[in-house]
């Protein structure tokens, strides 16, 4: 099992969104020292405790704030943007840290409807089209599959062209979407943590698709969930209340961000045996690090999944890093 690690810039405490985005290169800095294989970074719009709308910038500075650690967009959501202009970034990304550069992409907005239509988001449906037209600028600019005067994007090169390209990866929630990673030729991770379901059946569907391409001569799936370690299981479970209690707001349809655990026990009491915390703490992980590293594996396991993603939690930023530093401790033990 490869240990990568995911991170949303959350908003913790009393911090603002600014705070947050600045955080995250304490994480990535943090990531790296502990020996994760990838930092994911995803694209949120208009949700307040959630800091970083652009991925790429952030890319941008954790290339010359890290030197080993790769980098991604977990994702960028291909429908808020033109795909040339989505090439160019992770081109120039590219040739800022050559092979360190992941692009993993979305075909949701990362926002509700409202907000896409103020994105000017062309929809979900166009993922496809855009898709294939991202590739096509990727695949030519490191010049392995150049654009010919036949082709229809014919005279329009992305800049910077390069000898590579980043790796691609579709960011899967549904066996649809991991259909078509498959069928595409391109690594897969799914997000549990979105989907709220397990990834096993989504990454056999895409396996069972995969066709060689261009892009990736061989399949590669990882699945993405929330873990939070601390020094014990009851430490870890109180201190995920934050985090469990926020869940349990988002899904009873109303968004609420706690900033102290007080406010948060007393939410999640008020909810006391309904239907929505039960499934919430039913799929937390929050214990000690040794539990949680064997959860964890057993996911991948039950999964044949490659690699595994754990999205950065905690009250606090020391608590963040505290988590991933003791998850990399049991895992470097175990392997």
């Amino acid at each position: 099992m490869i240990l990568s690690a995911l991170d949303l810039s959350p908003v913790t405490g009393d911090a603002t969104q600014a705070e947050a985005v600045r955080q995250t290169i304490a994480v990535a800095r943090a990531a790296e020292r502990f020996g994760y294989h990838r930092l994911w970074l995803a694209e949120h719009h208009n949700i307040a405790a959630l800091g970083s709308p652009a991925p790429e910038i952030l890319i941008a500075a954790l290339t010359q704030a890290t030197s080993t650690i790769r980098l991604d967009s977990g994702g960028v959501m291909l429908v808020n943007h033109s795909p040339l202009k989505v090439a160019e970034v992770f081109m120039e990304l590219e040739a800022l840290a050559p092979g360190r550069i992941d692009l993993g992409l979305g075909r949701a907005l990362g926002t509700d409807a409202r907000t896409g239509g103020a994105l000017r988001s062309v929809g979900s449906e166009a993922f496809p089209q855009y898709f294939h037209l991202l590739t096509s600028w990727l695949l030519d600019a490191s010049g392995k599959a150049p654009i010919g005067d036949e082709h229809p994007l014919h005279g329009i090169h992305a800049s910077p062209s390069g000898p590579s390209h980043p790796q691609v990866f579709v960011l899967c929630t549904s066996e649809e979407s991991a259909i078509f990673a498959g069928q595409m030729g391109v690594g897969m991770v799914f997000a549990e943590f979105i989907a709220r379901s397990e990834g096993g059946a989504a990454v056999a569907a895409y396996r069972k698709a995969f066709q060689p391409s261009a892009l990736s001569a061989e399949p590669w799936a990882g699945i993405a969930l929330i873990a939070y370690a601390a020094e014990t299981t009851e430490q870890a479970w109180a201190e995920d209340a934050l985090r469990r209690a926020a869940t349990v707001s988002m899904l009873s349809g109303r968004r609420q961000r706690f900033t102290d655990l007080a406010s948060a026990e007393a939410f999640l009491a008020e909810h006391a045996g309904t239907p929505v915390r039960t499934l919430v703490e039913g799929q937390a992980i929050a214990a000690d690090a040794a539990t949680v590293h064997a959860r964890l594996a057993d996911k991948a396991h039950r999964a044949q999944a490659d690699e595994v993603f754990v999205l950065a939690t905690g009250p606090s930023l020391d608590a963040r890093i505290r988590s991933l530093e003791l998850i990399a401790q049991v895992h470097r033990s175990a392997t």
